[in-house]
Order: structure tokens, then C-alpha cells, then sequence
């Protein structure tokens, strides 16, 4: 997991004060959508967003002041163009809540931690109550994906079926809001579902300098990244830093234990074509979500013919492998290379996600 919560947690252990900001509610045109999160500490931003610009700029003074009164709140804007020069451009309004104490929620993002390591999905619960004197009272629970029937304890019954009732729609949208309008409760003024699922897993075959590039890439692209080499130099927190997992086997040896599933994208840029060979046999066919392997044109009609004439793939299996890897936008140094690949692997997954929403 490698995530604003991930920083959230590390924040917490290590006791720094901090506050989270995060838009619950939107209309008309925002920078940010309803679930999107910052996270502040007494230096300023330290990751996420809720949009940038003016309006994190007022959020962020906000977050200031809570971090010295410890009072959680909800904090409406109007980013109506019509403020003057200065004002916000957007023309819409937000709700943002800023939970001024993330560390209550200790317990609950740890079982979230715990799922998402073992790469499987959830909702994080959040709740919010009105003080009878100041503020807001934010409590969060997780709910596990594999047994949504077994929510947490204390909660209202009706509260209960509330959350089952929305459940697919999280899952769908990623973040709802619990309608408590048709079912009023007075222990709770709001209250939100966020779909929270496993980065989806960057596995790259090789440790050189395309693998290399595509890592920090990926690290920045919100994947799980994992580099195998057979040369552990190259399979190094040295060489590679921004890798979450580095392997050193003999590629094709790790690749046939990764089991990949629908959220794995295997990227094969190893140092020759032996090596690539081993891989994609290795792999092809899978359940990876993407397969790709670098290579000329030549190079790979070669391969092609060799997999298709040895029984090692189907023509099916064949033309569902892209390569060569990465959009064509000319790329000619390592560094272009691994932008044009990682585009890819972006224009895949974002395709996959939104057929999935549908």
C-alpha cells in the first residue's frame, strides 16, 4: 500500500501532528471530486490534494488552525468566478471536513494496512457528528470486502442496513455518500463509503536502465512496483529505489511463481532476447491485466513465429501480448521510453477501470 493513508499511518507512528481535509460533497464545477484527500502538517502539505490553487491555499490555513485547537469541523466554499481577480475561476461549491485527530482512527487504518498487503479490497467508514458545543465528532471504521455482512460493532441497526444499502454503489463509484435522509439518525449527521482497493501491481522484468526509469514512473503512477533481475545488483534498493519489491531470481523461474490476476501488469525489458523469451513464456496467457515486452519489429516477428510454431501460445494469446511495448510517440532515449510505456500501462488500466465502472 503506498497511498495517502500510507503516509497517514507513517505519520501517526511517528507522532506527528496531523490533519486530514477531505471534499465530501461538490456542485458544479470543482477541481477535485467528492473522496479526494490532503493531508497537512504544522510545515504545510504533505500529500494528497483537494483540489489546489485557492481553495487548498484556504483549506491549508484552516488545517493550521485545527491543528491547534484539535476541533474536528465541516467548512463549506463558494468558487464562484464572480470573487474578482483573485477569486476562484471554477464557478462551483465544496464541503470539505477537516478531522483535526487522525490518530483515533489508529485501529481502523491498520486493518485497512493489513487487507490491502495481503491485495484485497475494502470500505473505509466514515461518520460524522454534530457537537452540541463546537465541531464535529468523526468516527472510521474499515469494512472488509470478503464479509461486508459482519460491519462494526455499536452501530445503529438501522445504520447498519443504511451502510449494506450502499455498498455497491461505493464499489462502484469508489466514494458515496450515505443517504440518511429516508432514515434520519441522530448520533450521525453524515457519513461516507470509499471503495479502497490494492494499487494495481507493476511487475517489471529486467533491472536496467528502461526498468530502472519505468520504476520511478510507476512509483509516481500510484502502482505497486516490483522488479525482478537475475543480478542483484540490479535488484537493489541501491539501484532501484523507488521499487516496493525487488526479486532476484532467474526471471523466468520468478515470473512462473508470481501468479498474476487481473490487476497485474507485466512490463518484460530485460537485457537480451533469451531473457525476454523466458519471461513472456513464463507469463503468457496469464491473467495479467497487461503484457509487454520490448523489442524491434524484426525482433519481435521472430519471437512471434517461434511461439506460434513451438505450441508456446495461441495466435489468441499472441495478439493479446503488447509489443512492441509502449504509444508511438517517437521515443528514442531510455527515459522517453519508459514515458511512451508507461502512458501504455496508464491508457490500459484507466480503459479497464472505466469498463469495470460500467
Amino acid at each position: 500500500m503506498r497511498s495517502i493513508y500510507h503516509t497517514i499511518l507513517e505519520q501517526i507512528r511517528s507522532g506527528t501532528g496531523i490533519v486530514i481535509a477531505t471534499v465530501v460533497r461538490t456542485a458544479g464545477s470543482t477541481p477535485q471530486k467528492p473522496g479526494s484527500s490532503a493531508l497537512f502538517c504544522e510545515h504545510g502539505l504533505l500529500a494528497g490534494t483537494v483540489g489546489g490553487g485557492l481553495l487548498e491555499s484556504e483549506v491549508q490555513h484552516i488545517a493550521e488552525s485545527v491543528m491547534i485547537s484539535r476541533v474536528s469541523d465541516h467548512f463549506y466554499f463558494n468558487l464562484d468566478s464572480g470573487q474578482g481577480a483573485a477569486g476562484a475561476i471554477c464557478g462551483g461549491e465544496a464541503e470539505v471536513l477537516v478531522d483535526a485527530d487522525p490518530s483515533i482512527h489508529l485501529a481502523a487504518l491498520e486493518e485497512m494496512e493489513n487487507t490491502l498487503s495481503r491485495r484485497q479490497d475494502g470500505f473505509l467508514l466514515t461518520g460524522v457528528s454534530q457537537k452540541h458545543d463546537q465541531g464535529r465528532t468523526i468516527r472510521r471504521y474499515w469494512i472488509n470486502r470478503t464479509g461486508p455482512e459482519d460491519l462494526p460493532a455499536g452501530l445503529e441497526p438501522a445504520f447498519k442496513k443504511l451502510i449494506r444499502d450502499h455498498l455497491k454503489q461505493a464499489l462502484r463509484y469508489r466514494y458515496t455518500e450515505i443517504d440518511l435522509k429516508a432514515n434520519p439518525l441522530h448520533q450521525v449527521e453524515m457519513a461516507f463509503l470509499e471503495h479502497i482497493k490494492p494499487m494495481p501491481h507493476l511487475v517489471i522484468a529486467g533491472g536496467g536502465h528502461i526498468g530502472k526509469a519505468l520504476a520511478h514512473l510507476g512509483m509516481l503512477l500510484e502502482f505497486e512496483v516490483t522488479v525482478m533481475d537475475d543480478r542483484s545488483e540490479f535488484a537493489s534498493s541501491d539501484h532501484i529505489p523507488d521499487a516496493d519489491h525487488l526479486v532476484v531470481k532467474e526471471i523466468g523461474e520468478a515470473l512462473n511463481e508470481l501468479k498474476p490476476d487481473a490487476d497485474t501488469f507485466i512490463v518484460i525489458v530485460t537485457r537480451g532476447h533469451t531473457h525476454d523469451g523466458k519471461a513472456l513464456r513464463a507469463c503468457i496467457g496469464s491473467d495479467a491485466a497487461f503484457i509487454g515486452m520490448i523489442g524491434s519489429t524484426h525482433k519481435v516477428g521472430i519471437m512471434k513465429n517461434q511461439f506460434l510454431d513451438k505450441g508456446w501460445a495461441t495466435p489468441e494469446q499472441w495478439s493479446a501480448i503488447h509489443t512492441p511495448i509502449g504509444l508511438p510517440i517517437g521515443s528514442k532515449t531510455v527515459q522517453e521510453i519508459a514515458i511512451s510505456i508507461a502512458a501504455q500501462l496508464v491508457e490500459v488500466r484507466n480503459r479497464k477501470e472505466e469498463s469495470h465502472g460500467k
